[in-house]
């Protein structure tokens, strides 16, 4: 494997590692989660099957109308990120729930605010890698160049939308949910050109 390749494949795991620690910190502060993901829990906790399970299954769905949207072929392998994502989810609540477990208002807030911090980094760094995206973020640039809009509005349209399905499904919705609709695309959207200019500088630098 050469050096570019072997960049490529530390990215996109270490930013799936790191997005997915940052999904179960928001989940475990009890504020509520992003709308995609208390969307995922409302399911687990109303019909069964774990947080990760739940996120493979959803992201079929997604990989469908992805292909129906761009009129390409399936992108199979953004399954593989929705496996690795469930999966990473599944373990960091494992872990945290003995290892934090924030009770007064204020360690709460510190928590969630610190996942949400850490989901758009690791989003980021991980399309940085350009590997196949999940069929969310897939969909969320998908939706980016069909509307000729930043990636800030089409991830805030997609989060309303999901914000509807966690509603129904009894998620876990709360005020950082809502923060989640207002800032989660901000905040991806402020990290994918630092992330960019960073990997950029760092492959200057890098000896032939």
């Amino acid at each position: 494997m050469n050096r570019s390749r072997l960049t490529a494949a530390s990215l996109f795991i270490g930013g799936l590692l790191i997005l997915t620690l940052g999904i179960s910190l928001t989940i475990q502060s009890g504020l509520g989660a992003s709308p995609f993901d208390a969307t995922l829990v409302g399911l687990s906790g109303s019909i069964g099957l774990t947080v990760g399970s739940w996120e493979i299954l959803i992201a079929i769905l997604l990989l469908v109308l992805n292909t129906w949207l761009s009129g390409k072929r399936p992108e199979i392998l953004g399954l593989a990120t929705a496996f690795v994502t469930g999966l990473g989810i599944d373990v960091w609540l494992y872990l945290l729930n003995d290892w934090i477990e924030p009770g007064l208002p204020a360690g709460r807030l510190v928590c969630f605010a610190s996942g949400l911090i850490v989901t758009g980094l690791g989003t980021a760094l991980y399309l940085q890698a350009k590997f196949a995206p999940s069929p969310l973020d897939r969909l969320t640039l998908l939706l980016q160049k069909l509307t000729g809009r930043s990636i800030f509005f089409t991830r805030t349209l997609l989060y309303l939308l999901f914000l509807l399905a966690a509603f129904i499904s009894n998620g876990p919705i709360g005020i950082g949910t809502l923060l989640t609709v207002c800032l989660g695309g901000f905040i991806l959207n402020f990290f994918m050109p630092l992330t960019e200019k960073a990997l950029n500088r760092i492959s200057l630098e890098q000896p032939l």
